[in-house]
């Protein structure tokens, strides 16, 4: 069964580290700088593009994140100068909303759910009680399942799931039956299932969050701020979670809501997504002390702070030392190969850290 793209990813990405003045990333702007700045021509994404060169879609997995993009980049920046120089193409002059753009258009291409099993999701579908009121082709006490219109959009499903909450508890509950809880897993399985049924239409799976720049207060005029105080009752959780790992979330939440659940339009649900997601996945604490330790392994010292600027509280993101590295990558390799010093690599959290050392007060 192949993998169902339900992204929890937004086209909106903010860097953590400079939280005071959030950095928007949308990944259809992304595909466009991948093609105008010619990455496409060595590089593809998800199969799309140039053979020559890894397929960076590929390359992603879920704990991808944007200080992953900015060491791969740095480590592979001489390879890609050279080849580049060997085609005959300019360098590109990347900004830091350039990275921002890439980053999320790199992320939403290839940022797969957990896969998924129509065999597993028909027997959660029966074994959690949807098969009760849900029929296929037929008007039970829900609406046939042939008729939903939601199935190849996750932020539509976990709207719809929401806002039907309320008629589905009270079904439930003259049936006698218990509200299930569903895990991630099994969403994903029943999805799955339900795609796979006669009469579904089998569009292409999509997502589409709005940006989050009001989600925040959405958060807190819909009331879940009341309980969710704020920013810091939702951070420390991975980044890496996935469209039906919200839906899953929400679903499970409301049979523990005192009061009847405030309803959400789409738009409303695309925002408080991409609110969340953003708080969420730019949660890559780096350790301050650790990245000193990299400053100085890797010989930044030798020339920032003496030759060339001193990086030091500058509050700098990880978008900002991509676009710092294709702006003066030339001369700083030149310096480099002049001093006979070896190209650094940054490998796991090493970005992270030194970000941290960088940008501590």
């Amino acid at each position: 069964m192949r993998h169902i793209r339900f992204l929890f990813l937004g086209v909106v990405v903010m860097a953590a580290l400079r939280a005071d003045a959030p950095l928007p990333g949308d990944a259809r702007i992304g595909a466009e700088v991948f093609r105008q700045q010619k990455c496409v021509v060595c590089h593809s994404v998800n199969g799309r593009g140039g053979k020559t060169a890894p397929d960076l879609g590929k390359r992603i997995g879920r704990g991808y994140a944007p200080s992953t993009m900015a060491s791969l980049m740095w480590n592979h920046a001489p390879v890609m100068w050279a080849a580049m120089e060997k085609q005959g193409i300019a360098r590109p002059a990347l900004g830091d909303r350039d990275a921002a753009n890439l980053f999320a258009y790199f992320w939403a291409d290839r940022f797969f759910d957990r896969p998924g099993d129509a065999g597993r999701g028909m027997r959660a579908f029966r074994a959690k009680g949807c098969a009760g009121c849900h029929a296929v082709n037929t008007m039970g006490t829900g609406p046939a399942i042939a008729r939903w219109d939601v199935i190849g959009d996750p932020i539509a499903l976990a709207a719809a799931m929401w806002n039907h909450m309320g008629g589905m508890r009270q079904a439930a509950e003259a049936k006698g039956l218990k509200w299930p809880s569903l895990e991630p897993q099994e969403m994903t399985d029943i999805v799955v299932y339900v795609q796979t049924l006669p009469g579904v239409r089998r569009e292409a799976p999509r997502f589409s969050p709005a940006s989050a720049s009001t989600g925040a207060e959405l958060f807190r005029v819909k009331g879940c701020a009341q309980c969710h105080q704020g920013k810091s009752a939702l951070e420390g959780r991975p980044g890496d979670r996935s469209m039906t790992d919200l839906s899953a979330a929400l679903w499970n939440h409301g049979s523990r809501l005192e009061r009847a659940a405030p309803a959400l339009s789409m738009e409303e649900m695309r925002r408080l997504v991409g609110y969340l997601w953003t708080i969420q996945f730019f949660n890559q604490p780096g350790d301050s002390a650790k990245g000193r330790r990299v400053f100085e392994a890797k010989g930044c010292g030798n020339c920032h702070g003496q030759s060339a600027p001193d990086l030091r509280k500058q509050n700098l993101s990880p978008f900002e030392m991509v676009a710092g590295l294709w702006r003066h990558g030339a001369d700083m390799q030149r310096a480099m190969e002049q001093h006979k010093r070896a190209w650094p690599r940054f490998e796991g959290t090493q970005m992270a850290n030194l970000l941290a050392y960088l940008n501590a007060k």
